[in-house]
């Protein structure tokens, strides 16, 4: 059975222990030339939402994206190894990811609030990159909603792969925003408690499965072949 498996990055697969707010920091001040006087504000948004936001609240006029994405990029590039000596992938990650991608006739990428290439630069930093089919995945250079990039990462595996239009996809993130996103694209979802949010907060945001983390391989696989059958 077919299925397209999409999923979250920070604090679902990877615990970024406070890199990518310096990232955003980071890319802040080389834009403004100085400290912004607050972190970015990320809760699951893209990073065209979280940079604007940063600037609107410095009352600074907002750069164009492609300066921005430059900034990012550069900052995240900068902090490879900070990530791999601070963070961590979270448990069962690696078995999860590495079963889901033997699965036949599955697709399974990422879809993120992070640019294209600190996506990769977080991934890598854990060994996950090589687990994931990262050209069909959606990236928050792709839009400003997130719900928005599902439909970005259909067209990328339609093209890349020849699925199907409707082929059944499933988000896996541990946010409401993740939530939100597969309950108004038609996708199924598998929240995981394994950032700020609780297993009861996901479940009131819409989540029928949701997991403390993604340590039973077993179960996760479970739960996403059954959305294969939708």
């Amino acid at each position: 059975m077919e299925l397209f498996v999409l999923w979250d990055i920070d604090h679902t697969l990877i615990e970024n222990a406070g890199v990518s707010k310096e990232i955003y920091a980071a890319a802040f001040r080389a834009l403004s030339g100085r400290e912004p006087t607050e972190p970015a504000r990320t809760e699951g948004r893209t990073d065209r939402l979280i940079m604007r936001d940063m600037f609107v609240r410095e009352g600074l006029t907002v750069p164009d994206w492609h300066f921005i994405e430059a900034a990012l990029t550069r900052a995240g590039e900068a902090r490879l190894e900070e990530l791999r000596r601070r963070g961590t992938a979270l448990p069962g990650v690696h078995d999860a990811l590495k079963a889901a991608s033997a699965q036949t006739g599955w697709v399974s990428s990422v879809l993120t609030g992070n640019i294209s290439a600190n996506a990769r630069v977080k991934l890598a930093a854990f060994g996950l990159d090589s687990l994931l089919d990262l050209p069909v995945g959606a990236y928050g250079a792709d839009a400003e909603l997130r719900p928005h990039l599902v439909a970005v990462a259909r067209e990328r595996a339609q093209r890349l792969h020849g699925v199907a239009a409707d082929i059944p996809t499933v988000l896996v993130g541990d946010t409401p925003r993740d939530v939100e996103a597969a309950l108004t694209t038609s996708s199924g979802v598998l929240g995981v408690a394994s950032g700020i949010h609780t297993q009861e907060e996901l479940t009131a945001a819409g989540a029928v499965e949701v997991l403390p983390d993604l340590s039973d391989t077993k179960r996760v696989l479970g739960i996403l072949e059954s959305f294969a059958g939708h």
